[in-house]
């Protein structure tokens, strides 16, 4: 037995299995049937020569694939490993108890079913062609884990491609979630997000989005920083999603280094690891928010950020203020498959974000600006506000 299997020995000197590998063994999901099949009348229903029915009807009708089939209530969630998590590029194969993990994630909090799809294969344009080949089975594809800046342009090309709603969790799940939090803590603080500078460590998947939709929600300014410092618009080593952001962002025209950026700013959001220096905290703005969220090391350690900030989040459980996708991906998902949507717009992020954060808008504090996972009102709010704003802008088909 592998040696990181075995947690410990017992006091009969008998291997303890660790209770991670106690769980995931046999893998964590399974398929369920929802019609009986119990005798040979069933089998006639469900199998021949009954479906011969239906699929006849969908042959004549393509659309009443989402009547007739799982379809239109499932998801894809798909990776090529090489971003999983905190552990890198580990492969597909070792990327698969995550995917089966968000997979149970999509049906305990959102009640959305989703198969793991882990795709040997790295190229922009063959995971592309791959997911659009596969497609015609789902009602919507959750990309997650694909490392930046192939993500983009994956995500890109598929929403031009496909009628079905494409989101990659790792960038729009983590903005909703972020502006939920960020508007709350606003309003605790008598602000509004006109009022409020930003400064983004990380220029990755999520550090982009968070910029784009804080920018669509109207902040006063964000600047956001790479390993080089601040992105902006007269480097020359940019790459092209960089160039983009430092379009739409700074506004103030800041150069130099993150701790330069942090000078007097009221909101830090840390979606790149590392460790941000305490003189670099100190100097900013009276009353600032502070969103350290690398996983498991903060970007600030929480200790730090509460001597200066008046409200403080992480990534972490053991903290309040948890910034967790799972906040916001399942009921996404469910609000766009509730009407079938052909697309997940900026809107309906938006419209995830502020039903969100009014969850908890009349219960907030320093350590509750953002409402637990497990709080049983977040699916249904963020679930209705997605498909009311679907079907505002006219893309729900039912």
């Amino acid at each position: 037995m592998a040696a990181e299997i075995v947690n410990s020995k017992d006091g009969l000197g008998e291997d303890v299995i660790d209770p991670a590998f106690a769980l995931h063994r046999g893998g964590k999901m399974a398929v369920q049937a929802t019609v009986p099949v119990r005798n040979a009348d069933d089998l006639s229903l469900a199998y021949t020569p009954g479906v011969a029915k239906v699929c006849s009807a969908i042959a004549d009708q393509p659309e009443l694939v989402d009547d007739y089939t799982w379809k239109s209530q499932v998801v894809a969630v798909v990776t090529d490993g090489s971003a999983v998590l905190g552990l890198g590029d580990i492969g597909p194969e070792a990327s698969l108890p995550v995917m089966e993990g968000k997979a149970i994630l999509f049906k305990q909090f959102g009640g959305v079913d989703a198969v793991p799809i882990a795709l040997d294969c790295r190229e922009t344009d063959e995971i592309v062609e791959t997911v659009a080949r596969l497609a015609p089975s789902f009602g919507g594809v959750n990309l997650e884990d694909i490392s930046a800046p192939r993500c983009f342009e994956i995500e890109a090309k598929l929403k031009e491609r496909l009628d079905v709603p494409v989101f990659h969790d790792d960038q729009h799940g983590t903005a909703i979630v972020t502006l939920a939090a960020l508007r709350n803590a606003a309003k605790l603080s008598g602000r509004g997000l006109g009022e409020l500078r930003a400064v983004i460590s990380g220029a990755g998947a999520a550090g982009v989005a968070i910029a784009r939709i804080l920018v669509e929600a109207g902040i006063g300014d964000v600047t956001v920083c790479d390993r080089k410092g601040v992105v902006a618009a007269a480097r020359e080593d940019l790459t092209d999603i960089k160039r983009e952001l430092a379009g739409f962002t700074n506004k103030a025209g800041l150069t130099g280094s993150l701790e330069d950026a942090m000078d007097g700013a009221d909101v830090f959001i840390g979606v790149s690891g590392g460790t941000v220096p305490e003189p670099a905290v100190a100097r900013m703005a009276e009353g600032a928010f502070i969103f350290a969220m690398a996983n498991p090391n903060p970007e600030i350690h929480p200790d730090v950020a509460k001597k200066y900030a008046s409200v403080v989040a992480t990534g972490r459980s053991d903290y309040p203020n948890q910034i967790n996708n799972v906040l916001a991906f399942p009921g996404v998902f469910a609000g766009a498959l509730q009407v079938r949507a052909t697309d997940i717009t900026e809107g309906m992020k938006l419209a995830a974000a502020e039903a969100l954060a009014a969850v908890v808008a009349d219960e907030l504090s320093a350590d509750k600006v953002i409402p637990s996972p497990f709080d049983e009102r977040v699916a249904p709010a963020v679930t209705s506000a997605v498909a009311a704003a679907a079907r505002a802008e006219g893309i729900a088909r039912r």
